[in-house]
């Protein structure tokens, strides 16, 4: 095994130079991230190297053994979102792992020990730092077939006829939960990957995580809230990540998006509702849409098992997300309920979930139309 890893990448765009307080600052927070993985995923078992920001053009980010130096790339960190930075972080630390702590040099880079390393604490082992997905994992037909007649569903949920509608959604989720429920059942091997919801240069609201807490439920997939750091502004903000199978995320994503792009509408549209006090009811009341629209899933939901679909969760899932996040906490948060929210409520019994699923530019890889 060579003394030198390297996450080889390209990135879009050339990255502007940033001042020496706010590069001071990125080091700092790489080296706070450094120390944070370290404890969670490595039990302090390694010695910190030296961090610095490298101008490469041809690598992500590199462990140099002899020096002890972790490189990260500048392009890297001001071009792309910092998942991906965190995910390069830490794969380098992986490798100094395998390198320092068991002594592995026999090995290539991206050996066996390394990917076990790698598997074990949810950590990319892909040589670049994309989002975390299984390289190996082959294409899953059965799942691309499923978001197709998701698709079509869904466009048939657009449909201004309300019963039409309401068929052809609760048909979509019969169809996600016999699918989900099937693969676990089966113990098909699955691969996850991630994505981040959410502006992290805003505040989260209410809604926002009423929402995140509404796809954890239905839409087979985990959610947690995440700081990201935003490295021209030297400052942290709050993003939503969720993991699950490809499919299952884009599904998630669009849930997410219609869901805030209908609450904002529905809010507009009814804000003159004699149960809306004033304009300091709005996330009061598109709260209440999320929670209305909650209440019709969990409808569906019951009806669906009693014709034999129980949804039981999905073990390796929980696992994967286990190790991404060995320390979890949970906060509960208290909800004012007035007639603001009853109102949001009843109108959120009525959205019907549509836009369609479209295809992406490859066959096996359809997406979710976001708006």
């Amino acid at each position: 095994m060579s003394s030198d890893h390297d996450a080889s990448g390209a990135t879009a765009s050339t990255a502007a130079e940033l001042s020496a307080a706010l590069e001071a600052a990125l080091v700092r927070e790489l080296r706070a991230r450094y120390d944070y993985d370290n404890d969670a995923r490595f039990a302090r078992r390694m010695t910190a190297p030296v961090i610095v920001l490298s101008d490469s053009t041809t690598h992500l980010g590199r462990w140099h053994s002899a020096t002890r130096t972790l490189e990260i790339s500048r392009r890297l960190v001001l071009d792309r979102p910092w998942l991906e930075v965190a995910a390069v972080l830490e794969h380098e630390m992986a490798h100094q792992f395998v390198d320092e702590v068991l002594g592995v040099r026999d090995e290539t880079a991206h050996g066996e020990t390394f990917r076990r390393v790698c598997a074990e604490r949810g950590i990319d082992a892909r040589a670049a730092g994309s989002p975390i997905t299984d390289p190996a994992a082959a294409p899953d037909p059965s799942a691309d077939r499923v978001l197709e007649r998701i698709r079509k569903l869904l466009a048939l949920a657009g449909s201004p006829n309300q019963h039409e509608a309401e068929i052809a959604m609760r048909k979509a989720h019969e169809l996600m939960l016999r699918h989900n429920i099937e693969a676990t059942t089966a113990r098909v091997e699955r691969s996850y990957e991630l994505r981040h919801l959410g502006d992290p240069h805003k505040r989260r609201t209410r809604v926002e995580s009423d929402v995140a807490g509404l796809l954890s439920e239905f839409f087979f997939v985990k959610v947690i809230r995440v700081p990201v750091y935003l490295p021209r502004l030297g400052r942290s903000g709050l993003v939503y990540e969720i993991a699950g199978t490809h499919a299952n995320v884009e599904m998630a994503s669009h849930v997410y998006a219609f869901l805030l792009a209908t609450a904002e509408r529905l809010w507009a549209e009814n804000r003159h509702d004699a149960r809306v006090r004033s304009g300091r009811d709005r996330l009061v009341y598109q709260s209440g849409v999320v929670g209305g629209f909650r209440d019709k899933l969990l409808s569906e939901r019951v009806d669906l098992k009693q014709t034999g679909l129980v949804w039981v969760g999905d073990r390796t899932l929980d696992g994967f997300y286990r190790a991404r996040h060995p320390r979890i906490t949970t906060r509960r948060q208290r909800r004012s309920i007035n007639g603001a929210h009853a109102a949001g409520r009843e109108a959120g019994r009525t959205v019907v979930l549509h836009k369609p699923v479209e295809r992406g530019a490859s066959a096996t890889a359809p997406r979710l139309l976001r708006g």
